[in-house]
C-alpha cells in the first residue's frame, strides 16, 4: 500500500502544489523561518510577516546580529513570542558555532532552541531530502482518517504509532516533496470539517472514507474550560506627559515585549489595590490610580484574560529608591505617545496604544 499511496500523493502534489516563497529554494534558513512562523499561524496571515522578516534579515547572520528588541518588534502581531526569541538565539548559535551553516541532520537541528522533532524533520527533508518523517496537525488528521483510528490522537501511545506510520510511508527519494504533499493534503483537502473526499487523490486508500467516519476522525478528548484571570494595568504619566512602559522578563510569557505595567488581581483585592501593589513589586513606584480607561479581553493558550487599564499619575519612587527600579521587569522607559511605537507589544497593549492615539485625534 505504502508505495502506491506515496506515488499517487506525489503525483497530485507535483501537478498542483501551492507556490509559496519558501518552496522556491533549498536554503535551509528560508525553510526554517517558514516552519517556525507557520506554527500556530495560518499561511495567509504569515506571508506578509515572512516577506518583511526576510527583507530585514536576509541571512541567518543578519538575524543573529540584530538586537532582540528589533526582532520582537518585527514579530509583533504574530503571537507566541517565544518563537521569535528562540529563532534569534538559534540564529546566533548557527552563526557562532556552525559558521553560518545550518546542520542538516535531524539530530543536529534538534540541538537548536525552538526546534522539535516535527520542525527538524521538515527542514532536513525539504532542504536536503533527508529521510525524516513529519507529524503536524495536518498529517495527524490525514493518517487518522487513512487508518480510521478510533483512539484519542493526543495520547502518547497513539502519537508514537502515528510517527511510525508517517515514517513507514516515506519514499526512498523525494522525501521533502512527499512531506510537503501530505501536509498540503491536510491543509487543502483533508480539512478538519467537511473534508473534500471526492477530490482526494488517495481516497481509495482511506479507511475512514470507506466506513463513513471521516467527520469523526481524528478523535480528540474534550478540553477543560480555560481558567480566567483579571489583570490591572497602569497607563502611567509623569508631569511631562510621558508614559511609563516596562519590558517583561525574558523567561516569562510574552518575554521581551513591552507593556503598560501591572499584574494579576489576587483574591480579595480591588483592581486599583492590585495595580498599586503590582507597581510597587514590579517597579518600586507609587502612583495615584485615576479613572478607568478601557477593558481588553484576550485569550492565551492556557487561560483567558480580562485586562483593566487605568489612568495613573506617577507620584515617585518607593523608598528607599530614588528612581523606578526594574525589580520584576527587564527594563523600563519613559516615552511620549509618538515614541510608544518604537517598542514591541502584545495584542492587549497594542489596543491600549491605539485607544490613546484615537483619543488624541478626537481631542484635536
Amino acid at each position: 500500500m505504502a508505495l502506491s499511496f506515496t506515488k499517487q500523493l506525489l503525483a497530485w502534489y507535483e501537478a498542483g502544489a501551492a507556490d509559496w516563497p519558501w518552496r522556491r529554494t533549498r536554503d535551509p534558513y528560508w525553510i526554517w523561518l517558514s516552519e517556525i512562523m507557520l506554527q500556530q499561524t495560518t499561511i495567509t496571515a504569515m506571508i506578509p510577516y515572512y516577506e518583511r522578516f526576510l527583507a530585514a534579515y536576509p541571512t541567518v547572520q543578519a538575524l543573529a546580529a540584530a538586537p532582540l528588541d528589533d526582532v520582537l518588534k518585527m514579530w509583533e502581531g504574530l503571537g507566541y513570542y517565544s518563537r521569535a526569541r528562540n529563532l534569534h538565539r538559534a540564529a546566533q548559535i548557527v552563526t557562532e558555532q556552525h559558521s553560518g551553516q545550518f546542520p542538516l541532520t535531524v539530530a543536529g537541528l534538534l540541538e537548536l532552541p525552538g526546534i522539535g522533532r516535527y520542525t527538524a524533520g521538515a527542514v532536513a527533508s525539504i532542504a536536503a531530502d533527508v529521510r525524516a518523517p513529519v507529524l503536524d496537525g495536518n498529517v495527524i488528521r490525514v493518517l487518522s482518517r487513512i487508518d480510521d483510528i478510533p483512539d484519542d490522537v493526543s495520547l502518547p501511545a497513539v502519537i508514537k504509532r502515528l510517527w511510525q506510520r508517517a515514517e513507514d510511508l516515506l519514499p526512498e527519494t523525494q522525501v521533502g516533496a512527499y512531506n510537503q504533499a501530505v501536509m498540503e493534503l491536510g491543509q487543502k483537502i483533508c480539512t478538519p470539517r467537511n473534508p473534500d473526499c471526492p477530490q482526494c487523490p488517495v481516497q481509495t486508500f482511506c479507511q475512514a472514507y470507506a466506513q463513513g467516519t471521516q467527520n469523526e476522525r481524528p478523535v480528540k478528548a474534550k478540553k477543560a474550560p480555560l481558567p480566567h484571570i483579571n489583570v490591572a494595568a497602569g497607563v502611567i504619566t509623569d508631569d511631562q506627559g510621558r508614559f511609563l512602559v516596562a519590558q517583561r522578563p525574558l523567561d516569562k510569557l510574552l518575554g521581551g515585549l513591552w507593556e503598560f505595567p501591572g499584574g494579576k488581581q489576587e483574591p480579595g483585592e480591588t483592581l486599583p489595590e492590585c495595580l498599586k501593589r503590582e507597581l510597587r513589586e514590579e517597579l518600586a513606584i507609587e502612583v495615584e490610580v485615576g479613572e478607568f480607561f478601557m477593558q481588553v479581553k484576550h485569550g492565551f493558550t492556557h487561560f483567558l484574560m480580562t485586562l483593566h487599564a487605568y489612568h495613573c499619575r506617577y507620584l515617585g519612587p518607593m523608598p528607599p529608591y530614588d528612581a523606578p527600579q526594574p525589580l520584576q521587569a527587564n527594563a523600563f522607559a519613559w516615552v511620549t505617545l509618538d515614541e510608544l511605537d518604537r517598542y514591541g507589544y502584545g495584542k492587549a497593549d497594542r489596543q491600549i496604544i491605539a485607544a490613546l492615539k484615537n483619543r488624541k485625534k478626537l481631542l484635536f
